[in-house]
């Protein structure tokens, strides 16, 4: 989405290793040298690339990224909400094609998260209405799943308008679609968001289990990205006016999580488990690598973080997992990659 200035309040004391500052080119480091790019005592960074800023593909602009995955092929796809889907040379980030994306009416999308099933279509949300869709690869709307009425923006529903689904991803196995509400629902606390899930039947996906996750005082999630066993990534964010990006990495848990589906408000009852998170780094930890910011940031390697993907693992089991942060098309902001090593 268009991030708004959020005030948020930093959580003092995050348990996070000591960085060793190790100073690189613009375009980030080598890979060789990711054991010195310590974030935390689970995440390192290998480099980041700004090699797609404020740059055009066949005459459409390259950035405002929401959403990253990896296709069938091994190319990425990097979705844009500005109703384009570009395919991505995995190793350079060069766009090789991009199919424009709309509504039933032929209406651009605020498309916000991506997933590519295991037939090759594209599952992609929105958070204006909010919707799933399916498209084929050309861009054609092949179906649009139910949503549940609560999750709807008011007055059908009782979510706020670009503050609904931002992050989306399939569960191993195939079987069950998640959702990531940005923001709260009117009528829950502030900070509890919900997740909503889907689950596939004779291809067809229908609403399923839901449920509650707190973020950090401020933030939102942008992202929700599912582990091969089952867990997820989940990226929260927030913006500070004068002071720059906040962007945590967690990993969380649905095991053991309250079914929400059926709580019409969440306020904090007692009856009401939510999801299990542990904090894996916060972004501005990391050591710079030699980025440059274009605004005001605690660290100049941040920027409006918002699409992850895993593109695998390396040697040592460490999951594999690319960043990118929608720039809005903004002076004030870069499209920059960032290439981490998390070990789960």
């Amino acid at each position: 989405m268009r991030l708004r200035t959020v005030l948020a309040t930093l959580t003092a004391g995050l348990a996070a290793a000591t960085c060793l500052t190790a100073a690189g080119p613009a375009a980030g480091s080598t890979a060789g040298t990711a054991e010195r790019h310590v974030c935390s005592a689970t995440v390192s960074i290998d480099r980041f690339s700004d090699a797609l800023d404020k740059t055009t593909y066949d005459g459409t602009f390259v950035g405002n990224f929401s959403a990253l995955a990896v296709d069938r092929d091994g190319s990425l796809a990097a979705l844009a909400d500005r109703s384009s889907l570009f395919r991505l040379d995995a190793r350079t980030l060069q766009p090789r094609a991009a199919v424009r994306l709309a509504d039933e009416k032929g209406a651009d999308l605020d498309s916000e998260g991506l997933v590519i099933d295991r037939d090759g279509t594209r599952l992609v949300s929105s958070e204006t209405e909010p919707s799933v869709r399916r498209y084929s690869r050309d861009g054609k709307i092949l179906d649009r799943l139910p949503v549940p009425a609560a999750l709807q923006v008011a007055p059908a529903g009782r979510a706020t308008v670009n503050q609904t689904f931002e992050g989306l991803t399939l569960l191993p196995g195939g079987h069950t679609l998640l959702a990531s509400m940005e923001y709260a629902l009117s009528g829950d606390s502030a900070g509890i968001v919900r997740f909503q899930t889907w689950t596939r039947h004779h291809g067809r996906f229908t609403p399923g289990a839901q449920y509650a996750y707190r973020t950090d005082a401020g933030l939102g999630v942008p992202e929700v990205q599912a582990t091969p066993d089952g867990r997820l990534l989940v990226l929260e964010r927030g913006f500070t006016a004068g002071v720059g990006n906040t962007v945590r990495l967690y990993l969380a848990d649905l095991r053991h999580a309250t079914d929400t589906s059926g709580t019409e408000n969440l306020t904090g009852q007692p009856g009401v488990r939510l999801i299990r998170k542990t904090l894996l780094t916060d972004i501005a930890a990391c050591p710079s690598l030699g980025a440059t910011a274009k605004q005001p940031q605690p660290n100049p390697l941040l920027d409006n973080i918002e699409g992850m993907t895993i593109t695998g693992r390396d040697h040592t089991g460490r999951l594999k997992v690319l960043l990118v942060s929608d720039d809005n098309q903004n002076a004030a902001q870069t499209t920059r990659f960032y290439y981490l090593r998390v070990r789960i």
